[in-house]
């Protein structure tokens, strides 16, 4: 039964859920009442007005990785013979035209390059920097920091091979990485992303993430980026072989370490958190067949001990997303902004979250390397993203990585308004590292909004 009083006591912000009550809204709660309950938390955290979006380009300077994630489509080896390793001469075409699309970060992220020193990420930031001063750099996920601890040679410190930083003494471990944290901030990094989060729960990322970070090395990593003065962002990547329960269990531990930074009075926070649903395609796990909802028969993924457990897929639709999107604004009382994923959704279901507890559209997607790798064909500019949100009735605006604005669109030069045909208009090809006979190479291009179905 669900308590509608307790819930609106949620929504004014006098009351938690807890894991046990957000299995309980999932499981019984109806979608309409979960996008009223989660708009209405978010209206009162970021009022009825406005909804934002950012310029940025994800920029993957790497695919070597020495993890075996088996969600991922995107992951070379260092003598495959597509791995790469971005240039400066690259880099510097690639944030020039973000500077000059109004761009005002780089999402960077790559692979876990096992052979890469510390001083190639301190000299790489140094020269952005340099170059592109006005650019804030959101970069390198905990997976990579992890990493970083196992392979980067520092004095009066041990390494180990690749993946088996957990082999370091704690004390070690947790030392080293504050030394790494010190000189990439010093650097020039701002602000750290929140990949690599996937499901916290261990028993699923043993089986789907295969050397990389632990849970708890991700969230060690997220704390020493906050007591750094950092602020950085949580994901979660559902809808594969997980339970519910492990889904409410990943934003649980969020929202005990934000509890644990707020308490502490940390500079740095999680900003934003930021859901999708797992997809399929060119990946190994993508291989498995899909559980049939209507045998009758449990979840596998509801029991570690089942003998088909991670054996078979639970994907997710839209339905499920929005659901999931709405229990997370909901949940995460503690965290500023819920972001939509169209880029993996689509830019209409990424428009209905904005009813389901999200007040940002996330980015406009110059450049992705990752999702697309995996199957993903939608891309929008500025002007489509702009149309989006004001077709939802909001009014568009341009947002800092701080979720300060930076333009509010009410006026006649907003992007979406000074389109005067929409038939007409179209989205450039999305950039992605690769060669252009490359026959695996997805392109990415969508029309207008009115054009799509």
């Amino acid at each position: 039964m669900i308590d509608r009083q307790h819930l609106q006591h949620v929504v004014d912000g006098k009351a938690r859920l807890t894991s046990q009550e957000a299995l309980d809204l999932y499981h019984h709660a109806s979608l309409h009442d979960l996008g009223r309950w989660s708009t209405a938390m978010c209206n009162r955290i970021h009022g009825d007005t406005y909804r934002s979006y950012v310029i940025d380009r994800n920029v993957n300077y790497t695919n070597v990785c020495s993890a075996r994630c088996t969600f991922c489509a995107f992951r070379r080896d260092v003598d495959d013979h597509d791995a790469y390793t971005l240039g400066k001469d690259e880099l510097k075409d690639k944030f020039t035209e973000l500077v000059n699309l109004g761009g005002t970060q780089a999402l960077m992220q790559g692979g876990m390059h096992p052979d890469l020193p510390l001083s190639f990420y301190e000299d790489l930031l140094q020269w952005l920097k340099a170059e592109f001063p006005t650019i804030h750099l959101h970069a390198f996920s905990p997976p990579e920091f992890v990493e970083f601890v196992a392979v980067c040679e520092l004095d009066g410190f041990p390494t180990t091979a690749p993946g088996k930083s957990h082999e370091l003494p704690a004390e070690v471990w947790a030392a080293k990485l504050e030394v790494i944290m010190d000189r990439l901030q010093a650097a020039g990094l701002d602000t750290i992303p929140g990949g690599g989060g996937e499901i916290f729960a261990k028993p699923v990322r043993d089986r789907i993430g295969r050397g990389k970070a632990t849970a708890q090395q991700w969230l060690d990593v997220m704390k020493c980026a906050h007591r750094h003065g950092m602020n950085t962002s949580a994901t979660m990547m559902f809808g594969h072989i997980e339970s519910i329960a492990d889904r409410v269990d990943h934003m649980q531990q969020i929202r005990d370490a934000q509890d644990e930074a707020i308490a502490n009075n940390w500079a740095g926070k999680y900003t934003a958190f930021i859901s999708w649903p797992f997809q399929r395609e060119n990946t190994p796990m993508g291989r498995l067949p899909n559980w049939d909802r209507d045998s009758g028969l449990p979840f596998p993924g509801d029991d570690p001990n089942h003998p088909q457990y991670a054996k078979v897929l639970r994907m997710s639709g839209a339905t499920d997303y929005l659901r999931m999107q709405a229990i997370s604004r909901l949940f995460l009382d503690n965290v500023h902004s819920i972001g939509a994923s169209w880029v993996t959704m689509g830019p209409h279901i990424g428009q209905l979250g904005l009813f389901y507890g999200a007040n940002d559209m996330g980015s406009v997607m110059i450049e992705e390397n990752v999702v697309s790798a995996a199957g993903t064909t939608y891309c929008l500019d500025e002007a489509l993203l702009c149309r989006l949100i004001r077709s939802s009735g909001f009014t568009p605006a341009q947002r800092a990585n701080d979720y300060s604005f930076l333009k509010i669109h009410d006026g006649e030069q907003s992007p979406d308004l000074m389109v005067d045909d929409w038939s007409k208009h179209r989205v450039e090809q999305l950039h992605q590292h690769g060669h252009e006979d490359d026959e695996t190479l997805t392109q990415l291009t969508i029309t207008s909004p009115d054009l799509m179905s």
